[in-house]
């Protein structure tokens, strides 16, 4: 049988961890997690870091990834465009550019 101090140890410790699993779980996500901008480019980008309109983009694979920026969503789409070609979905904040916009940044 337990004693009063092991079991209040045990819960102590059952406490912290409970207690510190979200604070891990906020550390453990990438820095690109928080991203304003999101592409998803036609071709795999031939490196994972760049810098395009003005912004520092993160690339893996076909998607990109990138923080606000001052500047107009359709300029930096464009300016991606430049670096790595077609792009088939643009992402601001979450909400995607009109179809007719992402014709603009790829025309």
């Amino acid at each position: 049988m337990m004693t009063r101090r092991p079991r209040l140890i045990a819960l102590s410790a059952l406490t912290l961890t409970v207690a510190a699993a979200p604070q891990a779980a906020l550390m453990a996500q990438p820095q690109g997690s928080g991203a304003f901008y999101v592409a998803e480019i036609a071709t795999p980008a031939t490196a994972p870091r760049m810098a395009a309109g003005g912004v520092a983009w993160t690339c893996e694979g076909t998607s990109c990834v990138a923080p606000r920026s001052t500047a107009r969503p359709l300029r930096i789409c464009r300016e991606l465009k430049r670096k790595t070609g077609a792009i088939t979905q643009f992402t601001v904040d979450g909400a995607p550019l009109a179809a007719e916009e992402l014709a603009r940044c790829n025309g």
